[in-house]
């Protein structure tokens, strides 16, 4: 298990416009391998499942790497708020895909095998 605990900072909006908003986190001082991720965060006192991408996102013409979780069963605000992700257990490598279609049909099979876990 690796924990990543950063401030949450304004992206490009892409993750939320795919039907999975993100929170995003810069990932200087961690060397973490790229992939997606099975994870949790704590906020409030509640843990909650998550997905998280360690990558630059490729698909998407993304240069910069970063942490994106989507927390999942939450709905809020975490914009400049510091949280602490823990990434349990790598699920894939990161890709570039041939089309966004094809990206949301893959974060959607990355979604359900861990929301029904």
């Amino acid at each position: 298990m690796i924990e990543i605990e950063a401030e949450v900072i304004h992206g490009k909006k892409i993750g939320r416009a795919l039907g999975f908003p993100t929170a995003n986190m810069s990932l200087e001082g961690y060397d973490v391998e790229r992939g997606v991720y099975r994870s949790s965060v704590t906020i409030d006192g509640e843990e909650y499942r998550a997905m998280s991408n360690v990558g630059i996102r490729p698909s998407v013409g993304g240069k910069e790497l970063l942490l994106e979780t989507h927390v999942i069963g939450y709905d809020g605000n975490l914009y400049g708020r510091t949280l602490c992700v823990k990434l349990l257990e790598k699920i894939r490598d990161e890709k570039r895909f041939s089309s966004i279609s094809d990206l949301k049909e893959q974060l959607l099979r990355d979604y359900n095998s861990i929301a029904n876990q």
